[in-house]
């Protein structure tokens, strides 16, 4: 079981929340490091929102706020909540006078430009990299449908085992 704690900084006094137990902690205010046995628990939990919530409260307490605080949902609630509010893209586009169709239609459209202006080599490393342990057909068809010819993908695979970049061994290659 993975236990959180609220720990404390004896130089700057900041507060953050640490995941297990490790050997040193690091202040991510001010940078100073310790041994986390040596370092004071403020608050620990099972729960890691439980956690950032005692956190939150201290915080709130330490600047006069514990009553404001106490009034707010908890942050499981609050994050359900954050799905609610606002706008979704949609209306806060037709709201700018821009047509939302259009908009995702122009963003396809530079998705797209972007994959072909790869070099048939990317491509061919994008292939490598991607799929799981590729024969030279998968790499081919990968690379076929990327715009690059089947015949350009082998040779290209060719070249860089040749040269030491790609690896190949029973039929599977493998970017090194």
């Amino acid at each position: 079981m993975t236990v959180y704690a609220v720990v404390g900084c004896s130089e700057c006094a900041a507060l953050w929340v640490v995941e297990g137990r490790p050997e040193t902690s690091e202040c991510p205010r001010c940078g100073t490091r310790r041994e986390y046995a040596r370092r004071k628990k403020f608050a620990t939990s099972d729960d890691a929102d439980e956690a950032r919530e005692a956190r939150a409260r201290l915080l709130a307490e330490r600047q006069d706020h514990g009553e404001a605080f106490a009034s707010v949902d908890s942050f499981a609630a609050l994050g359900e909540r954050v799905d609610e509010a606002g706008v979704d893209d949609e209306t806060y586009l037709e709201a700018s006078g821009l047509d939302a169709d259009a908009v995702a239609e122009a963003g396809e459209r530079v998705n797209e430009s972007a994959r072909q202006s790869q070099s048939s080599e990317e491509v061919v490393r994008a292939a490598l990299r991607n799929l799981d342990a590729p024969g030279d057909d998968e790499v081919a068809e990968y690379a076929s449908d990327r715009g690059v010819d089947v015949s350009d993908a082998k040779a290209i695979l060719d070249k860089l085992v040749r040269a030491g970049d790609v690896s190949e061994s029973r039929g599977t290659y493998r970017l090194l």
